[in-house]
C-alpha cells in the first residue's frame, strides 16, 4: 500500500482473511493522508513509486518490511515542495513506465533506465517537467501489447497502443497523447 504523502506499507495478505461486517483495519493512515494505491507484490520484484513534481524511485520489495494491519508503513519516496506520491507500480525488471501530465504530454521509459535506489529516497527525474506540460498525472507499467484508455475531467477518452507511443530516455519531456481543451486535464489512465 502507498499513500499520498509518500508512506508505504507491505502486509501479508492472509491478514486480511477474517473481514467482519464493520470491516477491519488495513492501514493506519496519518492525519491528512489518504490510500493511493494498493498492488500485490511477489519476492524478487521491484516497487516503483511516481510522484507529481515528475519523479520516481525504484526498490526492492525486500527494502519494505512486513508488518500488521494496524500500523502506518515507512518512508517510501522523500516529498518536496508540495509534491504528492501520484502511484505505486510494481515490475520484475521489464517494460517500460508510462507517465502523462495534466495537458497529455507521455512518454515510456524501459525500466532498465531507472536506477535501483534504496526506499525513502528523492528519486530520479522521469519526465522533465515544464508549465506548459502541467504536473503528473498517472502511471503504469506497460508491454508492447498493452493498450491505454485516457480520460479527461470533461468526459473525453481516446484508446492508444502502447507501442504507438514513443520510447524515450528519463530526462526528456515527453510527446503530446491526447489533445485538451483548454480547461480540461488529463484524469486517469487504464491499461488493458
Amino acid at each position: 500500500m502507498v499513500t499520498r504523502n509518500g508512506t508505504i506499507k507491505r502486509t501479508a495478505l492472509s491478514a486480511y482473511r477474517n473481514v467482519r461486517k464493520g470491516g477491519i483495519i488495513a492501514i493506519n493512515l496519518r492525519e491528512g493522508d489518504e490510500l493511493v494505491n494498493v498492488r500485490r507484490v511477489k519476492e524478487g520484484e521491484k516497487v516503483m513509486l511516481v510522484s507529481t513534481d515528475g519523479k520516481a524511485i525504484m526498490f526492492p520489495e525486500s527494502d519494505v518490511r512486513p508488518m500488521g494491519r494496524d500500523t502506518s508503513g515507512v518512508r517510501g519516496i522523500t516529498l518536496k515542495d508540495g509534491a504528492k506520491m501520484l502511484g505505486m507500480e510494481i515490475t520484475n525488471g521489464n517494460g517500460d513506465l508510462f507517465v502523462i501530465t495534466e495537458k497529455g504530454y507521455g512518454k515510456r521509459t524501459p525500466v532498465s533506465d531507472y536506477p535501483e535506489h534504496k526506499r525513502g529516497g528523492q528519486g530520479v527525474f522521469t519526465i522533465t517537467m515544464t508549465e506548459k506540460k502541467g504536473n503528473l498525472v498517472a502511471c503504469r507499467i506497460v508491454g508492447p501489447q498493452h493498450e491505454l484508455m485516457i480520460m479527461s475531467n470533461e468526459g473525453v477518452i481516446i484508446r492508444v497502443k502502447v507501442k504507438d507511443i514513443s520510447r524515450l530516455g528519463r530526462s526528456t519531456q515527453g510527446v503530446k497523447i491526447m489533445n485538451m481543451a483548454d480547461k480540461d486535464s488529463v484524469s486517469t489512465i487504464a491499461r488493458m
